[in-house]
């Protein structure tokens, strides 16, 4: 029911104006979100780069219904490929990239097109994409477009979402020499059918993923900001032998940066998730809509800098 009322949420423009209004909103965009352009994105990068983070940017929007709009999400991936390294912002800056937002759910050809287009642009300035990962329907177009597009560009990154069922097998089979895999634990609402159910269930399976991952020849990037899975990705690190060059942890923008910093600190790879764009309302509505418990998560997240 609450899922529901949020998603309804998400299309009303009325609503979308009350909330854009709202000064705790305010404060909550400022947190999670770099800014609504590209200017906004590269103060934050040029911040988070500073202080000894690398970055991976995410221009927001999602589920694109027409070429148009698909074209103008790859232009603006172009020309924020190019301040980047204009500003000498990379390798350190990479992007993530949704393939519905760039024409997936109705051309995947087109997507795969503009992504390629991205990685072209990513190679030119001396950094790497990484294409994000979406609810399970688009699973397998995704990892089908990831493996075309690796032969061209194999660094490439993978995400992978611990909560699905098929992702220990994922794991398995992207873990080879140069391979980049995001794991999460998956935040949309799935089905029992092809996803556990219980936090204690996905926490399980992450750690089962981690240890394919770690144990492999590719280069993990554990996306967690739980506690207890990054004190194991610590744990798994010296076990594998695996040096700072061999591993990255990854975080949101805005969510417990006083540990990135420590982690930075004890001579990790840290990599901040920085959002922008002008859809910001759209995807912390989204965030919320795919599980509702955010909403707490949020909230903690704005009175803790842990």
């Amino acid at each position: 029911m609450l899922r529901s009322v949020i998603l309804a949420a998400s299309r009303s423009s009325q609503v979308e104006r009350l909330v854009a209004t709202a000064p705790f909103t305010r404060d909550v965009v400022r947190r999670f979100v770099a800014g609504s352009g590209t200017d906004d994105a590269l103060r934050a990068t040029r911040e988070l780069v500073a202080d000894g983070l690398a970055v991976t940017l995410d221009n927001l929007g999602e589920d694109t219904v027409t070429p148009e709009h698909a074209t103008a999400t790859r232009d603006e991936y172009l020309r924020l490929l190019k301040l980047l390294s204009a500003a000498g912002l990379t390798p350190a800056a990479e992007v993530s990239v949704k393939l519905s937002a760039l024409g997936q759910m109705f051309d995947e050809q087109l997507a795969y097109d503009n992504a390629r287009a991205i990685c072209a642009a990513a190679d030119e300035a001396g950094t790497t994409v990484t294409l994000d990962m979406e609810d399970h329907t688009t699973t397998d177009s995704t990892l089908d477009v990831l493996a075309r597009l690796r032969k061209s560009f194999p660094s490439t990154g993978a995400v992978l979402q611990a909560y699905l069922r098929r992702t220990e097998s994922d794991c398995r089979e992207l873990a080879s020499v140069g391979s980049r895999v995001r794991l999460c634990k998956g935040a949309y609402q799935e089905p029992e059918s092809v996803a556990y159910q219980s936090a204690r269930e996905v926490d399980k399976s992450y750690v089962r993923c981690m240890n394919i991952l770690m144990s492999g020849d590719g280069y993990p990037m554990l996306a967690t900001h739980d506690p207890r899975l990054i004190a194991i990705g610590e744990d798994r690190a010296r076990w594998f032998d695996r040096g700072a060059d061999h591993f990255e942890f990854q975080m949101l923008y805005g969510i417990r940066p006083e540990e990135q910093a420590r982690l930075v600190g004890e001579g990790y790879q840290v990599r901040t998730y920085l959002p922008y764009g002008t859809d910001w309302y759209g995807y912390l509505m989204r965030r919320l809509a795919e599980r509702p418990a955010n909403l707490a998560f949020f909230g903690r997240a704005l009175v803790s800098k842990k």
